[in-house]
């Protein structure tokens, strides 16, 4: 949209006295001031209040699942188009970035704080601890700032400009990045606490592929789609390509896939309504000229396709639903890539070098409701606590684990 049609847009909302808009967004963003402000020309007034509350606004605008959060639950939309917010926060958000100088002023040679892993938790970690006066140290283990933001979206979806952006900022406000550090086997959680850190931050998301444990899954022309989206111009697809999932990453790897100008089919056991992918994301991809199959399970990979049964679904005596498959219905998809998009799980790079850290039987770090985990000093949050969730969940968690930090580091100053 033009700006002129934000404005008209901004217009059109009711400004409910209770806002279902704000009590769905999972960081309470409070909309209707933020409308207000834009209405009324106070564009650094709001961009300043939306920052405050969530440093990656600018992001959240691009990639959140609106459709649940803020669009859906729009009191307009229920006869009309709800209000474009999203938008109008997108437009706020980046001109705020763009213009603010965020000066090392205010930083002061207060404690020592080390995040690993430069993500939408560490990102919004260091922005807050920055701003309290803490010395902050990201460890990132590959060359640019942004974690999944940066390798797990695509170029299409969220522009790598923002993020670029937002490592100025961090630099400006006396953020240090050590690039290509990998914490674990050299650098440890004990040698950064050894060395004066006053707490540790692990917010490494969910980096290991989980896989089908199909047979055929170590054949040449098998991929994961966490690793393909890290880098998709490094592999040659082939004609055909078939993706194996159903949530936002598959249709993301897809969508790169297509563009890369394979002919890409999704396969998925169950139907469109059991996709965990937005209905947003799943209509961006079919206008990509992505093609379905559905209730379709695979059972093994070959060299020339997979080999697939037929699934239903059935509705149980009780109302519940679940999935049966056909009998003598199997059959082979030809092609010449496979792509496997079923969820991911952490690394262990930390926790099998550091003592103390307990985890849970898929590899989450297990942490209090603050992010304290069963070592002292030790925090974490984000995708490698709850798994694979929103940037937005991930924030919001991520500010309730700065004010953790905080008041430990207050605590032991003391």
């Amino acid at each position: 949209m033009k700006t002129l049609n934000l404005k008209s847009e901004a217009e059109r909302c009711l400004h409910c006295k209770t806002p279902l808009c704000q009590k769905n967004c999972p960081i309470s963003t409070d909309i209707s001031k933020i409308i207000r402000l834009y209405k009324e020309n106070k564009l650094e007034e709001a961009g300043e209040i939306l920052f405050s509350n969530n440093p990656l606004s600018a992001v959240c605008a691009v990639v959140c699942a609106h459709e649940n959060q803020c669009s859906g639950n729009c009191i307009r939309g229920i006869k009309e188009k709800p209000v474009d917010f999203p938008a109008i926060e997108k437009e706020i958000s980046a001109q705020y970035l763009q213009n603010t100088v965020f000066n090392s002023n205010n930083i002061s040679k207060g404690d020592r704080i080390a995040i690993i892993g430069s993500g939408p938790s560490g990102i919004t970690l260091a922005y807050i601890l920055s701003a309290k006066g803490y010395r902050v140290t990201i460890f990132e283990k590959r060359e640019k700032l942004g974690g999944v933001l940066r390798y797990g979206i695509p170029d299409f979806r969220l522009s790598k400009d923002f993020l670029d952006l937002i490592e100025e900022k961090l630099l400006e406000m006396g953020v240090r990045i050590r690039y290509n550090e990998l914490v674990g086997p050299i650098i440890t959680v004990d040698k950064i606490l050894n060395d004066g850190y006053k707490a540790v931050f692990i917010g490494t998301g969910v980096w290991n592929p989980r896989p089908l444990h199909i047979k055929g899954e170590t054949l040449g022309h098998v991929n994961y789609a966490i690793n393909y989206l890290k880098s998709p111009a490094s592999y040659k697809l082939g004609k055909k390509v078939i993706v194996i999932g159903a949530g936002n990453v598959a249709m993301d790897a897809a969508r790169t896939a297509k563009r890369a100008g394979s002919d890409v089919t999704i396969f998925y056991r169950r139907g469109f309504e059991d996709m965990t992918a937005t209905k947003m994301e799943i209509q961006e991809t079919i206008e990509d000229g992505v093609k379905f199959e559905l209730f379709n399970s695979p059972v093994e990979i070959l060299d020339e396709g997979v080999k697939f049964v037929k699934t239903e679904s059935i509705t149980d005596a009780d109302g519940r639903k679940r999935l049966i498959t056909l009998e003598d219905s199997e059959f082979i998809a030809e092609c010449d890539s496979v792509i496997i998009a079923v969820s991911q799980i952490p690394k262990d790079n930390i926790v099998s070098n550091t003592e103390n850290i307990e985890v849970s039987s898929s590899g989450l770090v297990l942490t209090d409701n603050i992010g304290h985990t069963t070592r002292e000093g030790v925090f974490a949050a984000g995708d490698v606590v709850t798994g694979a969730k929103t940037v937005v969940q991930a924030v919001a968690n991520a500010k309730k684990v700065a004010e953790a930090i905080h008041e430990y580091c207050s605590k032991k100053n003391k």
